[in-house]
């Protein structure tokens, strides 16, 4: 059941940017694939956290580092339910990226020190599977893991829409293939993967898993368990949370095979001069001070998002990119990357329009109120397979309306004409 215009309209008044205007329009924010907007509750929690409960979590006997480390613990089980894992199975990063690297770290160093054994091990000869569409975070880790142990970087190419399937990872998986690492979503087209085919595909090999998750979190139900992978990460500032903070999800056999990617405080057992020994996940992965008030946060976006329910989110933004495809794809000169109209996307689209730069549009409509992201996406290589160095994306999320997806149509029909480039 997807959300009723009254329902998004009660929605639109727990965010207060929302209210504001920008070169005397009002604001319509079509940018939450970089960074979604908070809604009260969540700026509440955070702000409460600080002036009530704010301590170090995990030191100390008095009574608000009690009440401070009550407050971390029950978000990190929030979270966790929130992605079908269990408590132990999710450690604390500073974003995503963060716990992507964590993961690739943590190899390296476990293949440096020759004690890899199994799936864990990786060498010369062994090869690390990714996608041509991939975020560079979820790129760049994976190429320096390869050539600190010797592996080879391999990857799946996509179509010219940017898309791959399951037929494409088959064909590159090799008795050899070590990782398969790649989105639940593409930021950049949108595309939904076959999660549970390629885990089943990677399991054939030994192969272990790693997923970004970044878009698909905040915008569908999602359950790690049963999607069965090794590792997945997200983070808060996507999913109507805070900056400053990120998950890395471990499932509990892998996450106690891989040693910490980063030494320190709080996630030792006891220290010698000569050695250490360190704590069980999730706080091996935890070093140093945690980000608290950050972790609170995110428990109360995943509180807000419960809320509402994932599956009308989903159902939402489903029928918001369905209205923005059809609608971008039918203005002459502009091309949509990524699956068309009839086809199953998250509420993302990113475009082309013949004759003008990205970036001069993403300016033409942010004189008219209208936010959208321009550039590569951090997805050069997706970007150079499509010839061109940058698209305009519009993202939508639970505030957004059919009307505010209809002015960005109507100020992207006026493009070409504006810019002198009409046919």
């Amino acid at each position: 059941m997807t959300l009723t215009e009254g329902r998004v309209a009660q929605l639109r008044q727990d965010f207060p940017i929302l209210q504001t205007e920008v070169h005397g329009h009002p604001l319509v924010y079509l940018d939450s694939g970089a960074t979604a907007q908070r809604p009260a509750p969540v700026l509440d929690a955070e702000r409460d956290f600080l002036e009530q409960h704010n301590s170090a979590v995990h030191r100390g006997a008095h009574t608000l580092a009690g009440l401070s480390t009550l407050d971390f613990e029950d978000a990190r089980e929030t979270v966790a339910r929130f992605v079908g894992a269990d408590s132990d199975e999710i450690s604390w990063a500073s974003n995503a990226t963060d716990a992507l690297n964590t993961v690739a770290i943590a190899l390296a160093k476990a293949n440096a020190a020759g004690s890899a054994s199994g799936r864990m091990r990786i060498g010369p000869g062994d090869e690390i599977l990714v996608t041509e569409a991939e975020h560079h975070a979820n790129l760049v880790p994976w190429q320096e893991l390869a050539a600190l142990t010797g592996a080879t970087l391999r990857w799946v190419e996509v179509d010219d829409a940017g898309l791959w399937g399951i037929d494409d990872m088959r064909e590159k998986l090799t008795d050899r293939t070590r990782v398969v690492a790649f989105a639940h979503v593409s930021n950049v087209t949108g595309m939904i993967a076959p999660v549970e085919e390629v885990v089943k595909a990677a399991r054939s090999v030994g192969a272990l898993v790693v997923l970004d998750a970044c878009q698909a979190v905040p915008h569908r139900a999602v359950d790690f368990h049963d999607l069965g992978v090794d590792a997945a990460a997200f983070s808060g500032h996507k999913m109507l949370g805070p900056n400053g903070i990120g998950v890395l999800y471990l499932a509990r056999e892998f996450g106690r095979e891989l040693p910490p990617a980063r030494t320190g405080g709080s996630m030792i057992t006891t220290v010698t001069m000569e050695r250490s020994e360190y704590l069980d996940p999730p706080q091996r992965f935890e070093a140093g001070t945690q980000p608290v008030p950050q972790a609170v946060g995110l428990a109360a976006a995943v509180r807000y998002l419960e809320s509402i329910g994932m599956d009308a989110v989903e159902a939402h933004e489903r029928q918001l990119a369905e209205r923005l495809v059809s609608g971008l794809e039918s203005i002459d000169g502009t091309r949509v990357v990524g699956p068309g109209a009839g086809v199953d996307r998250s509420g993302l689209a990113s475009f082309i329009v013949d004759g003008v730069h990205a970036h001069d549009v993403g300016q033409l409509l942010d004189v008219q109120g209208i936010a959208v992201r321009v550039g590569h996406h951090c997805a050069q290589p997706l970007h150079r397979r499509f010839g061109v160095a940058a698209t305009t994306r519009a993202s939508a999320y639970v505030h957004t309306t059919e009307a505010e997806i209809d002015r960005l149509l109507e100020a992207v029909a006026s493009v070409r004409g504006y810019f002198g480039v009409d046919a």
